[in-house]
Order: C-alpha cells, then sequence, then structure tokens
C-alpha cells in the first residue's frame, strides 16, 4: 500500500492516510489538493480542510472547505431558507460590516500568501495566475462585500474568525442551534 502521509517541510506529519481516507468518505470523493486538517472535532473528526491553492496546475482559490456533515447540513438549511439574503440586506445597510468584510477577505488573500509553499508560489507566477489570487477573497469572491455561500465563510471563520461567520454565530445563538462536537471555542 502507498502511503498518503502528508509530511511538512519540517517532518511533521499533516495528513494521515486515516485522514486522507475519513476525508474522501465526507466528500463522497477522493480529495484533490488537501493540505492539512486546521480544524478537528472534540472526537478528531475533520470540520475544515486546507487546499492547495494550485490544483492539477489550475487556480484554486478557495483555501477551506467544510466538511463537517451536520454543520453543513443545517448550513444548507438556512440557505435554502433565506439567510444569505437576510445577511446580505444587513450588509448592504452597514458601511461597517462592509468595511469588516473586506478587511476580512484582504486579510485572508495574506493568509493564502502565507500558507503557499515557495513552489506553489512559482508555479503560479509561472502560469500567470497571481492576480486571481491577488483580487480573491474568501470563498474565490472577488467583490468583498457580497455572499455567495455560507459555507466557504464559515469554515474560513473557523480558522481565523470573520464578519460574515460572526453573523453566523449570533444566528446559531438567537435560534438554539448548538454544535456540540465541536470545540467551544469554534462557535
Amino acid at each position: 500500500m502507498v502511503s498518503r502521509n502528508l509530511v511538512s517541510a519540517s517532518g511533521d506529519i499533516l495528513i494521515t492516510d486515516n485522514d486522507y481516507d475519513k476525508v474522501a468518505s465526507l466528500l463522497g470523493r477522493s480529495p484533490r489538493g488537501l493540505r492539512s486538517i486546521p480544524v478537528r472535532s472534540l472526537s478528531g473528526e475533520p470540520v475544515v480542510i486546507q487546499v492547495s491553492s494550485l490544483v492539477d496546475n489550475k487556480p484554486f482559490p478557495t483555501l477551506f472547505w467544510l466538511v463537517d456533515r451536520q454543520l453543513s447540513y443545517v448550513i444548507d438549511q438556512v440557505e435554502a431558507g433565506g439567510l444569505i439574503a437576510e445577511f446580505q440586506a444587513k450588509i448592504d445597510e452597514s458601511e461597517e460590516l462592509q468595511q469588516a468584510m473586506a478587511g476580512d477577505h484582504k486579510a485572508h488573500i495574506g493568509l493564502r500568501c502565507e500558507l503557499m509553499s515557495l513552489e506553489e508560489k512559482q508555479s503560479i507566477e509561472k502560469l500567470g495566475f497571481e492576480t486571481v489570487f491577488n483580487r480573491r477573497g474568501i470563498g474565490g469572491i472577488e467583490n468583498f462585500t457580497r455572499i455567495r455561500c455560507l459555507h466557504t465563510y464559515y469554515a474560513s471563520h473557523l480558522v481565523s474568525p470573520n464578519a460574515v461567520g460572526k453573523l453566523l454565530d449570533s444566528y446559531w445563538l438567537e435560534n438554539d442551534i448548538s454544535f456540540v462536537h465541536l470545540p467551544a471555542s469554534t462557535c
């Protein structure tokens, strides 16, 4: 059997074969570009995965993916119920939220750049994709005041808090929705 362990430059194992298999099961397919699991449940199950910025020599600006089934399902339900439109209306009316979101996207761009390997940065430059990564923030979004998908915002929020994730945290609290399988500091 070939090991799929992903090892960091310092020799630390970031992804074990077992992690890989769990993520594949959660996704329903073999993960492409899997880089790390920055957020895990209390029992160690993957909640958020980090994906490489270049997958199969194509730009992949969505850095963090939500893979937790319970959280994904609840977000699916609130999106279907119109929560994106409700949040977007709040954002459209609030210059403070718009500025916070712009700052979140810029911070995300910086984090994505920081997490790229030198080889990845060189490949992105060679392929001419620098503009994609300099302009696109959370979830690959270019318009920093719009919400396209709550899943990508919340995955990013669980790694590094953002304004839309905070709106979701407030929504969870107001609607008595909890995720007891997650560490208390995550939601």
